[in-house]
């Protein structure tokens, strides 16, 4: 079934009366099936990221955070409507659901990378300047993100290769 097929709402197991639960009660965008809430979680490092330079014990939070996909972050959270966000994504067209993937897994490398290189012994100011510079590589990824989730980037979802060629084009900058 496709997610555009669905009226307003899906039926989820931890629906308080087992029924059905609205989407848009649920934060999930109806066009997409997709809810902006998983962007926290990339937005939580960022914070962390632009903290670096005046909170250095900001370092040890960025290299406690973990990736997670859609399905983790919502499995994980205490997101009102989070099997509801999970059957969604699931139902979400494929071609959308693979660009938000894709831009979240060239998140997710951006943060490891810089997790990796953070945990070595580095002077405070090259700690700054690698959060300044990984924050500024992510903050469009968020952006391109939303606009996906969001149901504005249509006519880029449906080209396979759109996505990775922005991620290409953020990474030579």
């Amino acid at each position: 079934m496709k997610y555009q097929d669905c009226v307003d709402g899906l039926q989820a197991d931890d629906c308080p009366d087992g029924g059905v639960i609205r989407l848009a009660d649920a934060n999930i965008n109806p066009a997409t099936g997709l809810a902006t809430d998983y962007l926290n979680h990339f937005n939580e490092a960022i914070m962390l990221l632009e903290m670096m330079a005046s909170c250095p014990e900001c370092r040890d939070d960025l290299l406690a955070w973990q990736p997670k996909s859609y399905r983790e972050h919502f499995a994980a959270s205490n997101f009102k409507g989070r099997a509801v966000a999970i059957a969604a994504y699931d139902a979400a067209d494929g071609n959308v659901r693979d660009c938000l993937d894709t831009l979240a897994g060239a998140m997710t490398a951006v943060l490891e990378a810089t997790r990796a290189t953070m945990s070595a012994d580095l002077p405070p100011e090259a700690i700054a300047r690698l959060a300044d510079r990984a924050a500024n590589l992510l903050r469009p990824l968020v952006a391109r993100a939303g606009t996906v989730i969001n149901g504005e980037d249509s006519a880029d979802v449906h080209d396979p290769m759109a996505p990775q060629a922005a991620v290409d084009a953020l990474m030579r900058r």
